[in-house]
């Protein structure tokens, strides 16, 4: 940056998705305009990211959700504790509650739809670059109704519903989940009907988003 507190290098961006025509045209959008935005490497999963953001030292991070291996949100947190000034925007089809709200307790300086202009991404990039945050609308709503209508009270678990919580979110069967914590699958359903009747849902995956709202566990695990 200048005296000013202009930039005077280019942007330098990391692209993470694992689908090499969907980087192409990520590539081909932000380098649509002048030079102020350079794309200084690709990774097709988080693992290949947290180890291309310690070689090439990007300014920014585009980063996919769902991928093999290390998913988008797990790297986010492997990046931002590693590396913390380096913006990472989340670039995604999902727009659900719980991916933002993952996204952005686990470090993201923005959160994208994979149906943004060339313009508008090339703008959120450059925001982010210089400390400022990038939503897309429909991203923000959710993030302003977080605002206006704060989290109530979270009912208590026990110890052991967390963990029956927990298994069920890695996609478990009550099964699965009985021989884990060496408990009867009758006593599994059991817990899981109380786990529904305390946070009020009546499905698994309503219990899921219900816990990673709340923090009590990761996005990575129910992914």
């Amino acid at each position: 940056m200048n005296a000013s507190g202009a930039r005077t290098s280019p942007i330098r961006v990391l692209i993470v998705d694992d689908h090499p025509l969907f980087r192409d045209g990520i590539r081909e959008r932000l380098e649509s305009g002048d030079d102020a935005i350079v794309v200084i490497g690709e990774a097709g999963d988080g693992s290949q990211a947290h180890s291309m953001v310690g070689a090439h030292a990007p300014d920014v991070v585009l980063m996919d959700i769902s991928m093999p291996g290390m998913n988008g949100i797990e790297a986010t947190r492997l990046i931002h504790g590693e590396y913390p000034d380096v913006a990472i925007v989340i670039l995604s089809v999902y727009d659900d509650d719980q991916y933002v709200h993952a996204a952005i307790t686990a470090g993201a300086s923005g959160y994208l739809l994979k149906t943004v202009e060339a313009a508008e991404l090339r703008d959120s990039v450059t925001r982010v670059a210089n400390g400022e945050t990038a939503l897309s609308p429909p991203v923000a709503r959710t993030v302003l109704s977080w605002v206006a209508n704060p989290l109530p009270e979270a009912p208590q678990l026990s110890d052991r519903e967390r963990q029956v919580l927990e298994l069920a979110a890695q996609g478990a069967s009550n099964k699965t989940i009985a021989n884990a914590l060496f408990l009867s699958t009758r006593t599994v359903e059991a817990h899981m009907r109380t786990i529904f009747d305390k946070l009020g849902v009546s499905s698994r995956t309503e219990a899921v988003t219900y816990a990673v709202r709340h923090q009590w566990i990761q996005l990575s695990d129910a992914d």
